[in-house]
């Protein structure tokens, strides 16, 4: 999502719809128990990218993670969010923000014949860690709303070109490409160095991984629905991802080869429902998700 001032924002949206002020701290949402962060409102909708203006305007810097229905239910979310589903007025979108001190939910509901952006501030996202799995019905309407179909087995993201994705009868392939000027430094005599300067170098690893790793759930995972049973944020939890994701220990070894990689795999795991979902860089630019079917 494009990221704007705070007081453009309001520029933009002041001219066509009415805010609501922050509820008071006696103010209680539909379930009673949870402050309502904000409100705001548009008489005959939000068109365009307003509605992705205000989500920024709000939210602050990050990114805004689509909830899925059928994803693992956050305790701290559905007390929130069902009563809302089971009402008559039924959300249209809702999405999760994380970065920031505590998360922002945020609630796109009609109101007459326009609609109302509700946002509740979260003390936490509290779902228990579970297997992943993928979800047994995958409909390519909703799994691939952002794409087109460009052949009968290939789809590219409507935004960036260079997303890819490619549906095969064993597996699925996601690719992004986009060549970085300053790839990854290997340095063939890393067996050679100090017990400090390997330590140094593996944590300067981990580090540009994990980023890369940021990059590909905000490629692969972000920009598709309802392949996975974990939501958004979960992929980036530590308790839920950590004996999955490369470790320090793998990284020495790779780099004592003194062998360049092709790929490093920065993230594998076998999935309840038996396939295997992969997640490699080339440090170059270049990343990719497997999910291989048994």
């Amino acid at each position: 999502m494009r990221k704007i001032l705070a007081v453009c924002a309001l520029v933009l949206v002041s001219a066509a719809m009415s805010f609501a002020a922050p509820a008071s701290s006696k103010a209680k949402s539909a379930t009673g128990a949870t402050k309502i962060y904000s409100a705001i409102e548009a008489k005959e909708g939000f068109v365009g990218g307003r509605l992705f203006d205000v989500l920024d305007s709000v939210g602050g810097t990050g990114t805004w993670m689509e909830w899925d229905v059928n994803g693992v239910r956050d305790p701290s979310l559905v007390k929130i969010l069902d009563p809302l589903l089971n009402s008559t007025n039924k959300p249209k979108m809702i999405w999760v923000i994380t970065e920031r001190d505590k998360p922002l939910l945020a609630v796109l509901l009609p109101k007459g014949a326009g609609e109302v952006l509700v946002f509740y501030e979260i003390g936490k996202l509290d779902a228990k860690p579970v297997a992943l799995k993928l979800n047994n019905v995958l409909t390519p309407d909703v799994v691939f709303r952002d794409y087109r179909q460009v052949s009968e087995k290939a789809f590219v993201h409507l935004d960036r070109p260079n997303l890819k994705i490619s549906v095969l009868d064993k597996f699925i392939r996601f690719t992004y490409d986009n060549p970085d000027e300053t790839p990854l430094r290997y340095d063939p005599d890393f067996a050679t160095k100090t017990l400090v300067e390997k330590r140094a170098e593996v944590n300067d690893y981990l580090g540009f991984l994990k980023y890369e790793y940021s990059m590909m759930l905000r490629a692969f995972v972000q920009s598709t629905r309802g392949i996975f049973n974990w939501q958004p944020w979960h992929w980036y939890m530590e308790k839920w991802n950590s004996k999955y994701m490369i470790s320090a220990k793998e990284i020495e070894q790779m780099l004592s080869k003194g062998v360049r990689p092709d790929y490093i795999t920065v993230f594998k795991a076998k999935a309840s429902t038996g396939e295997m979902v992969e997640m490699r860089t080339t440090g170059n630019g270049f990343l990719e998700m497997v999910i291989t079917r048994p």
